[in-house]
């Protein structure tokens, strides 16, 4: 990797040289626009409206418009602002880590230590573990003011830029404020279905399906001579489920469960059953009976029904 910025951490008395890296990158597969009939290569030039020359990159500058007028910024203008020229990441305040909204965030960095101690680097990073903080920080990138947040990944301090607080709009929907009736039993359904699917997260089990067929579209039409049969490389549409009918809520959520069971062999329980078995084998002292009584009994109660 390389780095994008060198800077340092500056709280109280304490500062931390550091350098920044981008902590993401893009994996989907890079298309290009073509002339679809001879595959010629599409490109853009950037033409001027006034004289009509096409305008190298390097000549470019920004303006802002008002709509009356123009103003031109050129690269030295805008780096002859104050906070271009600060490379400081300067921390506000340390906030406890559930109050930072995760809407507000957009890119992470890596923070690597600049330095022949790391020692404050190490300080920093313990700290915020220990006291489970996140460092509310500004700075300056690319000619932009940042809010952003030092977080602890692994033994790595990150840093993630923050949207500004009118970069994020207000969800109003009328539909929202209509009054809905939600039954005890519905919720029971509802926290079941969740229930037969919990697990833990684990990244890299997911993986990006769209990137992946189109690799082998690609690859497919390589070896094939640009001629293709999507169906066979592919494979034919999948069925549609309950061929578009409407369903119930607590039906929906029932054969939901109940699929999704038979997609984990049958090991999955059922809270409405469990929060049954479990209120019916109480004791006297507000105990729960042991799971395997708990199974026993339910099993002994199926029977005794059947017979009945």
């Amino acid at each position: 990797m390389r780095a994008i910025w060198k800077g340092a951490i500056a709280f109280g008395l304490v500062n931390v040289p550091v350098k920044v890296y981008s902590a993401t990158e893009d994996h989907d597969v890079s298309l290009h626009q073509v002339h679809g009939t001879d595959g010629g290569r599409i490109r853009y030039q950037r033409r001027c409206e006034i004289c009509g020359e096409v305008v190298e990159y390097k000549d470019i500058a920004k303006a802002y418009d008002d709509g009356e007028q123009t103003v031109i910024l050129t690269d030295e203008d805008l780096a002859s602002l104050p906070v271009e020229k600060s490379r400081e990441i300067d921390v506000v305040e340390f906030v406890p880590s559930e109050q930072v909204d995760p809407i507000l965030f957009d890119r992470t960095y890596y923070l690597e230590p600049d330095s022949t101690s790391t020692k404050s680097y190490v300080l920093l990073r313990r700290t915020l573990e220990d006291t489970d903080r996140t460092a509310i920080v500004t700075f300056s990138l690319r000619q932009k003011s940042r809010l952003g947040a030092l977080r602890v990944r692994g033994n790595v301090l990150t840093l993630q830029t923050l949207l500004w607080e009118d970069e994020v709009r207000d969800a109003s929907f009328p539909s929202l404020d209509e009054k809905v009736r939600i039954s005890a039993k519905e919720l029971e359904m509802s926290s079941a279905l969740v229930d037969s699917f919990s697990g833990d997260f684990d990244s890299s089990e997911f993986t990006d399906e769209y990137q992946e067929q189109l690799k082998t579209l690609i690859d497919a039409k390589l070896e094939q001579g640009d001629s293709l049969d999507t169906e066979a490389t592919f494979g034919g549409e999948s069925e549609e489920d309950e061929g578009g009918k409407v369903l119930d809520l607590m039906e929906a959520l029932r054969r939901s469960v109940e699929k999704n069971r038979g997609a984990k062999g049958g090991s999955g329980t059922s809270n409405a059953k469990d929060a049954k078995d479990s209120k019916d084998s109480k004791d006297d002292g507000g105990k729960k009976t042991p799971a395997k009584s708990r199974t026993a009994t339910s099993k002994s109660t199926a029977k005794t029904r059947k017979g009945a």
